[in-house]
């Protein structure tokens, strides 16, 4: 139990933060790629670089850096809630510190939040090459199910936290992934005739 306590908030966190470190990645791909056509462009030389990976492994190590932290100085423990409800006795898992939890929380929306402006700036290129638009989607619902998750989260007790965060994860990863990967998997499984150079070009 000591050790679920532990780990629950800050293997979410790191897991989601690669999650989105790597739309991030993604999206700010898809701008220097367009931003590089330009005559006499400055980010031209940027192209060569692989900046999603820098993307992905600084935004990462960030997150990783908060949660290591958050366990040395106030790690999660387990709690004995004898107040919520009468004549019984509730096992949970107490943050430790509120702090470090809604900064964890918040580190993940600005990831979100900083996907959702750039995939939003380059939203109008060219459909056949943008993904930037589906990332905007997918980034909006995502930011909708949290936002609308923490006072859900902090209205409940017991199970029903457990509950409502399950739901909240579930959501919004059916979210990013739905956004961004059915467009394709329509293409390539009921349009398979539109998934040529020649289409893709002449769009």
């Amino acid at each position: 139990m000591d050790i679920t306590c532990l780990l629950r908030q800050t293997f979410f966190g790191v897991c989601f933060s690669i999650s989105l470190s790597s739309v991030l990645g993604k999206t700010v791909t898809v701008c220097i790629a367009f931003k590089a056509t330009k005559p006499g462009s400055s980010w031209v030389k940027w192209v060569s670089f692989k900046v999603s990976n820098y993307v992905v492994v600084i935004s990462s190590s960030i997150q990783v850096l908060l949660c290591v932290t958050w366990l040395l100085v106030s790690p999660p423990y387990v709690d004995y809630d004898h107040h919520a409800y009468s004549g019984k006795i509730i096992i949970q898992c107490n943050e430790g510190s509120d702090i470090w939890f809604y900064s964890m929380l918040g580190y993940l929306g600005f990831l979100a939040a900083v996907s959702l402006v750039l995939a939003f700036m380059v939203r109008t290129l060219p459909d056949s090459f943008n993904e930037a638009k589906y990332i905007t989607f997918s980034m909006l619902v995502f930011c909708s199910v949290w936002i609308s998750m923490i006072p859900a989260y902090l209205s409940t007790r017991g199970k029903y936290m457990v509950a409502v965060e399950i739901f909240a994860i579930l959501t919004s990863c059916a979210s990013v992934l739905g956004c961004i990967f059915l467009p394709k998997l329509y293409i390539i499984i009921l349009r398979p005739e539109l998934n040529t150079r020649k289409i893709i070009l002449q769009t």
